[in-house]
């Protein structure tokens, strides 16, 4: 999943349990829609992207530099995890908001693609109560 600054999901896919969470940052990065703004073009893209060490890779940083997104990831054996704090609670946060939906708490579905969809419906959810307000 990734979010926004405030915990707003723009982008939410699903994966088997055993795929490294550095693969599936390129489709979550592609899939962030465009976003609209009052002046000048649609962006298209984030102007930098937090994670935490789990995503210090080579392709992955040269990835979000192709695509002119500053990466802002912890790297391994280096830095601390305590300074993403501040910056990792708001996807703690989402997630909890995500686990809030009874139907996603356990799999039930079979098909991926039905639980895609719901967790692309709550992801929507969360989204229309938060702007809501």
């Amino acid at each position: 999943m990734i979010t926004e600054r405030t915990g707003l999901p723009l982008s939410v896919a699903i994966s088997a349990a055993n795929v490294h969470d550095s693969l599936a940052v390129e489709p979550l990065v592609r899939g962030i829609p465009p976003i609209r703004s009052r002046r000048g073009r649609r962006r298209r893209r984030p102007a930098k992207l937090h994670g935490d060490k789990g995503y210090d890779y080579p392709h992955v940083r040269r990835f979000l530099r192709q695509r002119g997104i500053i990466p802002r990831i912890a790297r391994r054996g280096v830095e601390s995890s305590q300074r993403l704090g501040r910056h990792r609670w708001v996807i703690e946060r989402t997630i909890a908001w995500l686990s809030g939906c009874r139907r996603l708490h356990r799999r039930y579905e079979r098909r991926a693609d039905h639980f895609a969809s719901f967790v692309a419906l709550a992801a929507a959810l969360i989204c229309y109560r938060r702007l809501a307000k």
